[in-house]
């Protein structure tokens, strides 16, 4: 997404910030460290498994939103600066408004062997929406299409913008999350930011009413979206796994 709004020096000093983060020497960027059963602060996420493949790369997560769910040891090292036709406006607003914002700072270093390692391993996101902000343009992002991987070209200062697994259930499978995943290289460094958007903590995923009728049923079960994050952030990533888990099977029995 390009002619957002967002001024190119907001940006540039988001970028700069971010990138002083990650050249802070470890035993300050310790002081965030990951604490255990937490996957917000400094680290790496989503290594569940010894069987996965070693994912090469750091990352600095937080919740931004509601403030009342703020991390007071976390916070102060953010960087300062960053309608379906058929459904109801009414209805999504419901679903997201004073929604969960959690923002994560992605730092992928060169690595000698890049053939033998993973950026992040294949997924889809599980908010609703992803705004992503490239801090260098270097590629290595690459989303599935048709069974291939297609690389992504970075634009100066643009947002990708990416739909997640939760968006798929409220539209009832209208919206498709995308499958992606981050490579790495021998050569340069990459950096990103990923603001992710969830309905609100407090209420519960499922697909829209306004989508549902006799001839298109719901094709996802409903959960609390404590539930849903409870059993997204206990599974491995693994593709869009997650979603398969939560889906009806119709037509069956």
């Amino acid at each position: 997404m390009i002619n957002h709004g967002v001024s190119s020096a907001f940006l540039e000093k988001v970028k700069k910030e971010v990138h002083e983060f990650f050249n802070l020497r470890m035993e300050e960027k310790k002081k965030y460290w990951q604490r255990p059963e937490d996957l917000e602060g400094f680290g790496q996420a989503y290594v569940l498994s010894e069987e996965q493949k070693f994912v090469w790369g750091d990352g600095f997560i937080m919740t931004t939103l509601p403030v009342n769910l703020r991390k007071p040891h976390l916070f102060p090292k953010l960087p300062l600066p960053l309608s379906f036709k058929h459904q109801k406006e009414e209805e999504m607003k419901n679903f997201f408004e004073n929604g969960l914002q959690v923002m994560r700072m992605n730092y992928y270093p060169p690595c000698p062997q890049p053939e033998k390692v993973a950026g992040l391993t294949p997924h889809s996101d599980g908010c609703g929406l992803t705004i992503l902000l490239q801090i260098n343009e270097v590629e290595g992002l690459q989303i599935k299409k048709d069974g291939m991987w297609i690389p992504l070209t970075p634009l100066p200062n643009a947002f990708l913008v990416n739909v997640g697994d939760i968006m798929e259930i409220i539209t009832n499978g209208k919206y498709r999350s995308i499958e992606h995943r981050a490579t790495v290289n021998s050569v340069q460094e990459r950096l990103s930011v990923g603001t992710f958007y969830y309905t609100r903590y407090d209420g519960e995923v499922y697909p829209a009413s306004s989508l549902i009728s006799e001839k298109a049923p719901a094709l996802f079960r409903r959960l609390t979206v404590e539930e849903y994050l409870s059993g997204r952030f206990a599974r491995e990533l693994r593709g869009k796994s997650y979603l398969d888990v939560l889906r009806i099977q119709h037509g069956q029995g």
